[in-house]
């Protein structure tokens, strides 16, 4: 059976529908980055997620091919993730899509390297017929941060995130939110198929001690 990180990692992709405080290790991903509404048609964030899946799936079916992986097991591709910040804005402005700066990732098992996912860029681009340059390999180590499972549409976030604030002021934490330090989504629906109430989407912020 293929390895599914949600499933073996619960923690980190299955939290409950109520604020809970995490520490993330430092986790390798496929990364590309942009700016822009994340809802326009012709944007670039739509043309980014395709590059992203396209690299990724290259990965996952590697072992078809004559570039053979050292530790290679077969595995489910991850959620697509989303780190995403504004300038001179603390948190999230929701009402302003178009100033939104994003990287979005999708997680890579261990055995894979940087010098695999190059691999996996350059025959993706030759089979797809797409620019996919942009899709790099990235470590982040997040640490000490809240989450929390929301259901409904994005923009109904801002309840969840005022429900995790109070969490960690009541447990003398604060936000820690800055240009190193990002709001995190990790999207568990597919919004193309989803009805908007029942989407569920992690959400993640980085926490210190007040």
């Amino acid at each position: 059976m293929a390895f599914d990180f949600k499933k073996e990692y619960k923690e980190f992709y299955l939290p409950k529908n109520k604020p809970e405080i995490v520490n993330v290790p430092a986790i390798n991903y496929l990364a590309i980055s942009g700016t822009g509404d994340p809802n326009a048609e012709d944007g670039d964030y739509k043309q980014a997620i395709g590059c992203l899946y396209a690299v990724a799936y290259t990965l996952k079916m590697s072992y078809k091919t004559e570039h053979k992986i050292s530790g290679f097991y077969e595995y489910v591709v991850p959620p697509l993730e989303g780190f995403w910040w504004q300038e001179g804005t603390t948190g999230v402005n929701y009402s302003d899509k178009s100033s939104f700066n994003w990287i979005s990732v999708i997680r890579l098992p261990e055995f894979i390297t940087e010098d695999d996912v190059k691999w996996a860029v350059d025959t993706a681009a030759n089979k797809k017929k797409i620019d996919c340059s942009s899709v790099k390999f990235m470590t982040i180590e997040e640490g000490l941060c809240v989450q929390m499972m929301h259901t409904g549409p994005y923009d109904s976030e801002p309840a969840t995130v005022a429900l995790m604030d109070e969490y960690i002021k009541q447990n003398g934490y604060e936000n820690d939110i800055n240009i190193k330090r990002l709001h995190h989504e990790i999207y568990l629906s597919d919004p193309r198929k989803s009805l908007p109430d029942k989407m569920k989407t992690v959400i993640r912020h980085p926490i210190r001690k007040s």
